[in-house]
């Protein structure tokens, strides 16, 4: 905890040195005292954390036991056929997927999430019309599957990390089987009922999701973790680039996606050998 006590940044310490080091001879290297512009110029609100911020990374870090780990998302063909065998090929499929996948189906769900949220809140039926249709919008099963399987847990991690009226309801439709349970809505909820940002939601959320895959390519190509690191650092484009083409987006662009990946979604069923859930 940060003190604002004198003898703390002040006379008792940055001035009171007399040795060779960075905080000799009175210098405030804070830019606190000194009257210099520094990077924590800036007042008090520099110090605060929003309120969402710790809670989103939380919650869109793949370390949450979502059970993202056993999911390719049909990268696992692309692989087995050749297609994808390296960092740069392994990153043209990771573009693909957030533009051509992940910008349509969750980051314009969540933006219908938004723009319906009224004090605060999202109507439970808005809620579970948005869930309902990312569902009948993914075809192939085992990919449906995963955003049911994960979409629960998300839930069930929000609930206790950061409890909420909204989530609440939302997993009490999921067990009444009013809709099915998607990360991306929950993502959304938490996210409103937090004040966060839009942009901020989506941003979490989409990088959350490529650190995941970027994860699961590392063990499946395999590639160096530091060619992954590469390829993530390389796609950050892309998600900015998504968040800012959501505003764009209209109705019949929800659920768009490239047949390609897919058809590779699908073939992965039929695999003979496979180290992934989908």
């Amino acid at each position: 905890m940060l003190s604002t006590r004198t003898d703390v940044v002040g006379e008792g310490f940055v001035g009171e040195s007399t040795g060779s080091g960075v905080l000799s001879e009175g210098r405030d290297v804070l830019g606190v005292n000194s009257g210099e512009p520094s990077a924590l110029s800036g007042g008090r609100a520099q110090w605060e954390l929003p309120v969402w911020q710790l809670p989103l990374a939380q919650l869109c870090d793949s370390a949450a036991p979502t059970g993202a780990f056993s999911h390719s998302y049909g990268l696992e063909t692309y692989v087995d056929a050749g297609v994808v065998s390296d960092g740069d090929t392994f990153l043209a499929w990771l573009r693909a997927m957030i533009n051509a996948s992940l910008t349509t189906s969750d980051a314009y769900a969540m933006k219908l999430l938004y723009e319906a949220a009224a004090s605060g809140s999202v109507d439970p039926a808005v809620v579970r019309d948005v869930d309902n249709t990312l569902y009948a919008q993914i075809l192939p099963r085992q990919s449906r599957e995963a955003s049911v399987t994960m979409g629960g847990r998300m839930v069930a991690i929000a609930r206790m990390i950061t409890p909420s009226d909204m989530v609440e309801q939302y997993s009490q439709d999921i067990e009444a089987r009013r809709c099915h349970g998607h990360p991306a809505v929950t993502i959304a909820l938490v996210g409103i009922d937090l004040g966060a940002p839009i942009s901020a939601a989506l941003g979490a959320h989409l990088q959350g999701v490529a650190t995941s895959l970027t994860q699961n390519a590392v063990r499946l190509i395999p590639l160096g973790q530091n060619a992954g690191q590469r390829a993530l650092a390389a796609a950050r484009e892309d998600i900015a680039a998504a968040v800012a083409r959501v505003p764009s987006l209209n109705p019949y662009e929800f659920g768009a996606t490239a047949p390609g990946l897919e058809i590779a979604q699908m073939r992965h069923e039929r695999m003979r050998a496979r180290m992934y859930m989908s």
